[in-house]
């Protein structure tokens, strides 16, 4: 885990932020870990281990997205009934509707998945037809160039945000005014557009998101403590696995870009940077449901 710091009390986790099977498995898991040492290096590992743990029960959405590509990639019959991508796009509905139905997941949680889908689908129709990228099988659901499964990738992202800022019981310090994120945000997404024809300002987004959350730090409850690191370092940190997944997903040949049609070459890491500020925009989103709160009382 990163930099934080243990405090010196056990904290209670806020159950009001799991839904009712996660409450469930936080009680059945209680039962075992409590019993288990809580200081030195066993406490450690075991902090550890619960870290792992709950950031798997967060990608949830998102590994079973990578899954299926890596299946379909290994094991797709060479005549199928069904294109690969319209089954990868059923698929994603089938996941995303079981884990709404198992309470895997809030209905306002899907509320801003839908929208980051949505917002990503705009992205996506704009950037093949710019050439960024393709997709190169035929699919029956999709828009121009984009097999409407492309959507859910993004949704994924905003799934784990959504899910970890709960399951964390995440909270925030030094934290920016909502209206000026949500301007860092929309000016972010229109330059993902814009820079095809005007000069591209990512340098200056940059130094605007570390003016606006250089002093943000983020409180996360694990297990026993609550640990706390730099906001920026956790951006960046998530967006550094999402550039390793995306890898998975052009290994898949789910899409490709430009130098990759005759063979699979590993995704630049120059990527690393629009996934980054792409991390932005998801942020922002989530905390239309999920609101920033400072911490309470005893956790600075």
């Amino acid at each position: 885990m990163p930099r934080q710091r243990l405090l010196e009390a056990p904290e209670q986790p806020d159950v009001k932020r799991f839904t009712s099977l996660e409450r469930q498995i936080d009680i059945a898991a209680h039962k075992v870990l409590d019993r288990m040492p809580a200081h030195g290096l066993s406490g450690a590992l075991i902090e550890f281990l619960v870290f792992g743990l709950k950031q798997a029960w967060a990608c949830l959405f998102g590994g079973m997205m990578l899954f299926l590509m890596i299946a379909t990639r290994l094991y797709w019959p060479a005549d199928p009934a069904i294109a690969r991508y319209d089954f990868l796009f059923l698929g994603a509905i089938a996941v995303q509707a079981g884990m709404l139905l198992s309470k895997l997941e809030m209905l306002a949680e899907v509320g801003v998945i839908l929208l980051f889908h949505l917002v990503g689908t705009g992205m996506e129709i704009f950037k093949t037809a710019a050439g960024s990228w393709i997709y190169p099988e035929p699919s029956l659901f999709r828009i121009g160039g984009v097999p409407l499964f492309s959507g859910f990738m993004y949704g994924a992202v905003g799934s784990y945000l959504a899910r970890i800022s709960r399951i964390f019981d995440m909270r925030y310090s030094g934290y920016p005014p909502r209206w000026a994120t949500v301007f860092l945000a929309a000016t972010i997404y229109v330059n993902f557009f814009s820079h095809h024809f005007l000069p591209d300002v990512r340098i200056i987004l940059f130094l605007l998101t570390a003016a606006l959350f250089g002093r943000t730090v983020v409180h996360y409850r694990v297990f026993r403590f609550t640990h706390r690191m730099p906001l920026l370092l956790g951006f960046l940190l998530v967006a550094f696995f999402i550039w390793f997944a995306e890898n998975i997903g052009t290994w898949s040949r789910a899409w490709l870009y430009p130098g990759q049609e005759n063979g699979w070459t590993p995704v630049s890491i120059h990527k690393l940077g629009a996934w980054y500020l792409l991390m932005i925009i998801s942020f922002v989103l989530v905390t239309l449901v999920h609101r920033p709160e400072p911490p309470s009382q005893g956790k600075r």
